[in-house]
């Protein structure tokens, strides 16, 4: 099998499991070609020539998977991730671990599968495979990526620490042709759902189904959003059906406006604009490659959820 490997310097390349996992992509008769992403770095580029490869794996985090995806949508070109970011949440919300042996097994045995990408309208586009937002999160990420070397996923929590009284704005939702105002400290944009220590942040998410949840967090402050959390923990354990704190919808075609205007992030990374904000699913385009060949699916959501 001849693999694309596409490895940000900024995520990894201190631990030895990225060279663990070539070698064994190696035992197994692989043809690992390496490039790197730098600061700045044309994926295009360094795709160039993706048609003469079976399978293209993305070393890095949330935002290095997902900007791969995004710069293979369509295409078919099978896409294998080697999770060394921060949080990895693609990984955890698709079962996908980092022990080098194990990855190396999957890139060569694991089934393609097609799921949905998000879209935002920055620039040329910027796609997400997870969550992308505006507000309260985006500013959690701007506050922890200088933390995030020493403290790792503590970062976030710091970040949040630090902002216990988050800008309140006056949202107004425009989701496939309806209109909704509402207010709160964020809108998210949920492709998969699972965020740190595996907590749903909302029911039946499904990344191919051809649309995307949007979520409002209603709350004012931090201390308001410990109900959500408490309710996400037990929802784990299957006693919990409501989201307080939270509204949610779904849609295919989304803009956002808000008053304040409000930083944005597309998972993980803060992107460098603010709101109003357009986005829309790209069903089935990004091709991941999978154990068994699917997709772990949440329970359908219960009673209590606006969709």
């Amino acid at each position: 099998m001849n693999i694309l490997m596409l490895a940000n310097l900024r995520a990894g390349l201190g631990n030895p499991v990225l060279y663990d996992y070539v070698q064994a992509l190696g035992a197994r008769d692989a043809e690992v070609t390496l490039r790197f992403i730098r600061e700045g770095s044309d994926l295009s580029y360094l795709l160039r020539d993706v048609s003469e490869y079976d399978r293209v794996v993305a070393s890095g985090g949330d935002g290095t998977v997902s900007s791969v995806a995004y710069a293979l949508r369509n295409t078919g070109i099978p896409l294998m991730l080697h999770p060394t970011g921060t949080a990895n949440l693609f990984a955890h919300n698709v079962g996908i671990s980092g022990d080098a042996f194990e990855l190396a097994r999957l890139t060569i045995e694991g089934i393609p599968v097609a799921i949905d990408l998000g879209e935002l309208d920055h620039d040329a586009g910027v796609g997400f495979l997870m969550i992308a937002g505006a507000g309260f999160d985006a500013s959690i990420i701007d506050r922890a990526r200088d933390l995030k070397p020493l403290l790792g996923e503590g970062a976030y929590f710091v970040a949040a620490a630090q902002n216990l009284q988050p800008t309140v704005a006056t949202f107004i939702l425009r989701l496939d042709g309806r209109q909704i105002m509402t207010e709160g400290i964020a809108v998210m944009l949920v492709n998969l759902s699972h965020i740190q220590f595996d907590l749903p942040l909302t029911h039946g998410s499904d990344a191919q189904d051809g649309v995307l949840e949007v979520v409002v967090v209603k709350t004012r402050s931090v201390a308001e959003l410990l109900p959500a959390a408490w309710a996400a923990i037990l929802d784990r354990l299957g006693k919990h059906s409501e989201r307080p704190g939270l509204e949610i919808y779904s849609a295919r075609e989304i803009e956002i406006l808000s008053e304040p205007r409000l930083p944005v992030q597309s998972d993980g990374d803060i992107i460098d604009r603010q709101t109003p904000l357009r986005a829309r699913v790209l069903p089935g385009a990004a091709t991941i490659v999978l154990p068994g060949g699917l997709l772990p699916k949440d329970t359908p959501p219960g009673p209590g959820i606006a969709l």
